[in-house]
């Protein structure tokens, strides 16, 4: 009985958060057409994300190379995998 009412509340958490996109992306759509209706805002949004990619370039540039670190991390660790799987197969 536990697990349905788990499954059923999961399922619930579900349409919950997919009405919740649903409405941002819809909301986030409308705002984006009134925004380019108007020059002088998109101007505006402009300068403000160039202001904050400045300030915080340091910021952006250190977690970026974070995360081509951990990609290459990965990729090494799937290569020795690989090798190691073709290795036993052919034992």
């Amino acid at each position: 009985m536990k697990h349905a009412q788990n499954a059923a509340s999961s399922v619930a958490k579900e349409v919950v958060k997919g009405s919740i996109v649903s409405s941002t992306v819809h909301t986030g759509s409308r705002l984006m057409s009134n925004v380019a209706k108007h020059p002088v805002l998109v101007f505006g949004l402009g300068l403000v994300a160039g202001y904050l990619v400045y300030k915080y370039r340091k910021e952006i540039v250190s977690s970026t190379t974070k995360v081509v670190d951990a990609g290459k991390d990965f990729v090494l660790q799937q290569k020795e995998n690989l090798e190691d799987i073709v290795a036993e197969s052919k034992e």
